[in-house]
């Protein structure tokens, strides 16, 4: 969806009803993204300003706003348009709230300093999303192919079934164990390094699940985006198979945004 330039809205929201921010961007002109706001009545998201930047925003009711996956994509999608527009999202959280637009000029004001020291390390950088499930099975044939001491202590139980101990058991799942973690690692450092030298920065999530052995965000520079996206189908490609790819973005820096803003003003804002 395209912005258009707009003259500027009323800042008289009508009784009940606020400003709902989605994200902080760089832009002088009042601009307008169709009605594509938070909610069922499909309002118009357009610009609040304070000098050289801007609030993406939306009327709204003053209500707290439930997490649920239509609003939650909702926000996401305000926030995917600006990239499209080639803005830099500050992303805000979701549920941000102010009466007026006002008290939202009054927080871009406050944090006005913050606010462009981000957006001058983020400019024209986008985040990628890589979570790697393995096929636990498949890497399984591959560790015992690999590791002689398990191969040796697998057979030894198969044909002596009667008479393995129980230590002997153990021993090879903890040799399994230690075969897997050494694998996951080194996939995980061999994907790392592939990418290296397409992307800014890289962080390092919590995993999920015992399939997932990589949850990262990517910072990439948006010129470079074409050629992080071929490298990460030449890795899936390449281990098709033993690890599924679940790649998503581009994204605003979410990951990368470290800015802690304090909503000192206006009683009535929420965030």
């Amino acid at each position: 969806m395209e912005a258009v330039t707009v003259e500027p809205q009323s800042d008289k929201p009508a009784p009940g009803e606020g400003i709902y921010v989605y994200c902080i961007i760089e832009s002088a002109e009042p601009r307008s993204f169709g009605k594509i706001g938070i909610g069922s009545r499909g309002d118009d998201v357009y610009t609040v300003h304070h000098e050289d930047l801007a609030a993406v925003v939306s009327r709204t009711p003053l209500i707290v706003y439930d997490p649920t996956r239509e609003n939650a994509l909702t926000h996401e999608h305000v926030n995917e348009v600006m990239i499209d527009n080639n803005f830099t999202p500050v992303p805000m959280s979701f549920g941000t709230l102010f009466k007026t637009e006002d008290d939202t000029r009054e927080f871009l004001k406050d944090t006005y300093k913050d606010l462009r020291d981000v957006l001058r390390k983020m400019k024209d950088k986008l985040e990628f999303g890589l979570k790697i499930n393995w096929d636990r099975e498949s890497v399984l044939v591959e560790v015992e192919r690999d590791y002689e001491e398990i191969r040796r202590l697998k057979t030894e139980i198969e044909t002596n079934q009667q008479s393995s101990t129980y230590f002997a058991r153990m021993q090879l799942g903890r040799l399994v164990e230690q075969a897997l973690a050494e694998k996951s690692e080194a996939y995980v450092r061999e994907i790392y390094a592939e990418l290296e030298d397409s992307v800014i920065a890289s962080r390092s999530n919590k995993v999920i699940g015992d399939r997932m052995i990589m949850n990262a965000a990517f910072l990439v520079a948006r010129d470079q985006a074409s050629l992080f996206d071929k490298k990460v189908q030449e890795i899936g490609k390449r281990f098709e198979g033993k690890l599924s790819f679940k790649y998503t973005g581009p994204w605003p820096p979410y990951n990368f945004v470290t800015i802690r803003l304090k909503l000192e003003r206006g009683a009535g804002s929420s965030a």
